[in-house]
Parts: structure tokens; sequence; C-alpha cells
């Protein structure tokens, strides 16, 4: 019996140990399991939804933020959209300079009465003056910083980048939503801070982002209700802009990286009156890079569909040879619009893209031997642009609309 108190003591001994280190490792662990002890409250948060990046006369940056205003909403000018007059705008503008992007943010902190946040911010936009000068330092900031998106949209302006965000245009809320939702309907190159900073990394350091500036307001309209639109493309050797692609010239680069969408090619079929509209639903494009013999080669081909959407010839698409007439005019048009841009690329030496990137990946060995004469390399480079181009739909009706049936022309 003694023996047996004794093992039961024991184990008492234990159990209460073990009582005793949980009960303290609970206590040690209940300043970690409070979820909100480091909340901040949306009603203390300066939401950016758009910002400018600009550079002043002396050499420094300034900062541009356009800010929603949550009183806006119960004010009229949240779901049903803005009145743009008074009190009816749903953002604001805030401007600060400093020696960097860094120090101007500070500054522009004073004048903010909530803390900024860059959570929501969809739109930043490089002013020309700053492109032109370099944009490493900026884009080393906006992602460094742990709150802007990678994904949010990066864009040059003509001119001053704050004009932009000053712009409030008639049909959207804010300047920042009108340029966001042109990037969504593939008007122009869509690049993102992720895009940008992988460009600056890549092998050719070649970059294209979207170039905007703003349409002159209607007679009639207030002086600032001009609405932002892209209207080309502006071109980087490394972080530095050189030069601009006018929109045509863009329509060719959008083929070239397979991005065509929402966009009507407009033809003149040879020896034919009148004009023929046709929207491209589908394309495929491959880049395909050679070495033969020392001589660096590539070819493009590209294969598309599209459908017609208007028909202002007199021509019976139901027929095969006035369908292969329309189909080998889709097929010019193309190759001429990638040539177009493949001459402007190889003529400034910008491989935006991503020639480099195809060769490396192909020839490893070649490419890093020939690195440091890339660009000569690119712009002498023979390029074969092979287009395939098909009409799978002829639209909602069959002959040319308006038309009698002995006008309308079975070619």
């Amino acid at each position: 019996m003694i023996k047996e108190r004794g093992r039961v003591t024991v184990r008492e001994k234990v159990n209460r140990h073990k009582s005793i280190s949980i009960i303290l490792l609970l206590l040690l662990t209940i300043p970690f399991m409070s979820g909100c002890w480091d909340r901040v409250e949306i009603n203390d948060l300066a939401i950016v939804t758009a910002a400018s990046i600009d550079k002043k006369d002396d050499g420094s940056i300034e900062l541009s933020i356009q800010v929603f205003i949550p009183k806006s909403i119960s004010s009229g000018g949240g779901e049903g959209g803005p009145s743009q007059g008074a009190g009816g705008a749903t953002t604001l503008v805030k401007s600060d300079v400093g020696s960097n992007l860094s120090e101007a943010l500070s500054k522009l902190q004073g004048k903010v009465p909530r803390k900024v946040f860059w959570g929501h911010c969809k739109v930043f936009v490089f002013g020309e003056g700053l492109a032109k000068e370099g944009i490493q330092e900026q884009l080393d900031f906006l992602l460094r910083h742990p709150q802007p998106r990678e994904r949010a949209n990066v864009y040059v302006s003509k001119g001053k980048g704050k004009a932009i965000l000053e712009s409030l245009p008639p049909l959207e809320n804010y300047s920042g939503e009108v340029i966001k939702e042109l990037s969504d309907l593939h008007l122009g190159l869509r690049v993102t801070l992720h895009n940008l900073d992988e460009m600056l990394t890549g092998n050719s350091q070649a970059v294209a982002l979207p170039f905007i500036k703003i349409l002159p307001p209607a007679k009639g309209e207030a002086k600032l209700q001009g609405i932002p639109y892209i209207f080309g493309t502006a071109l980087f050797e490394r972080d530095k802009m050189t030069g601009t692609m006018t929109e045509k010239e863009t329509r060719g680069l959008l083929w070239l990286k397979d991005d065509m969408e929402s966009y009507t090619v407009t033809l003149k079929p040879e020896g034919i009156e009148g004009l023929i509209s046709i929207n491209p639903i589908s394309s495929r494009v491959r880049i395909i890079p050679y070495i033969v013999n020392g001589n660096w080669r590539v070819s493009v081909k590209v294969d598309t569909e599209g459908t017609v959407i208007q028909n202002g010839t007199k021509l019976n698409l139901t027929v095969p040879k006035s369908l292969k007439i329309a189909e080998r005019t889709y097929q010019k048009d193309v190759e001429k619009r990638i040539r177009l841009t493949l001459l402007h690329l190889q003529g400034n030496g910008d491989d935006v893209i991503g020639l480099a990137k195809e060769f490396y990946r192909k020839y490893p060995k070649q490419f890093s031997e020939a690195e440091n004469d890339w660009e000569r390399i690119f712009e002498e480079m023979e390029v074969e642009v092979d287009v395939t181009s098909h009409i799978r739909r002829q639209g909602y009706i069959n002959k040319p609309a308006g038309l009698p049936e002995k006008e309308v022309k079975d070619r």
C-alpha cells in the first residue's frame, strides 16, 4: 500500500505540472490570437484610385494622387454617377514634391488627414518628361512598397501626368476608371507593374507602354471635361523613353503580341467599289527564331479568323469566289500592319516584342555569345511574315443590304 500511494503521488505531481504548462502556454498565445489589435478602420484611410509621377524643372519629383471622396456616395455621386457639379465629384487630386518619390509621398501625407492607402490604386501614370529621363527609381519604390498591386496598369502621358488625373470625364466617375476600362477593352497595350518589371529585366530590356493624352472637351463642356484616351505607344530603351508609335503602328504591335480584341479592320478590296469591315474573333501568333549559317532570322506566322460586321461593297460573300477576295484583302491588310510595325521597331532597335527572349530559349549558347551585339542583330534581322486569314461568319444577313438582287455581284 505504501508503494501504491507513492506511485499515485508522483502521477499527481506530473499531471499538475502538465496543467500548469498548458495554462502558461495559453496565456502566452492569447496576445497573438487577437486579430484586431492593429486594425485600421476604413474611415481612417485615404483610398487612392490613380496616381501620376512627374518631374519638375528643378529635377524634383511631383507625386499626384487621385483620392476617393467617401461622402460623395451619400451625396449622389455614387451608384448613379457623379453630377460633376458643385460637390458632385467622387475624387479629388492632391500633389506634393520631393527629391524622390518616397519624400514626395511623406510630404503629401501631411496634406491628407487620412492614411494614404494604395491597395485600390489601379492606374499609375508617368509624365512624358520623367519617362524620358528614366523611371527605374520610381518603379523601385512602387514594387518595394507593400501596398501597390503588381497588376495595376502603367501608362505614359503626353505632357504632365497630373493633368490626366484632374480631368473630369462625363461618363465615368473619375479619369482613372476611364483609362482602366480602355485597357480592359484592349484598345491599346495593356501593361502592369509586373509586366514592366519583367521587360526591364529581360534579355532585350526594351519596353512598350500605352501612351495617353486628353481628348479636348466638346463645345459647351467644362474645361476639365476632356476624356483621357490611348492614342499610341511609348517606346523605352531600358528605363528611358526614346520615342513613340502611332495608333496604326500599335495595331501591328498588338497583332505581334497576340492581343487583338475589340478591334475592327476596315478593308478596300482591290478593284471593288466600297469597303468591308471585319472584326477579328480569334488569332494565333507564332514567332519562330532561326539561326542558319550564322544568319539570324525570324518567322512570324499568324492564323486569324474574322466576322463581317459591315459590307459596303456589292460582293455576295456567300459565294466562295467573293469570299476569297475578302479573305485575301484581310490577309494583306494584317500583313501590311505587321510589316509596318516591324519596320519601325527594327529601324530604332526597339525589341519590344521579345525576340531576344525567343532566341535565348532556343539558342542559349549562341545568344549568350552575341548578347552584347543584339541591337545590331535585331536591326539587320530578316523577318518573314506569313498570314493565313479566314472569314467564318458573314453576319446575320447573306447579301449586301439595301441592294436589288440584280446589282449584287457573285464574282
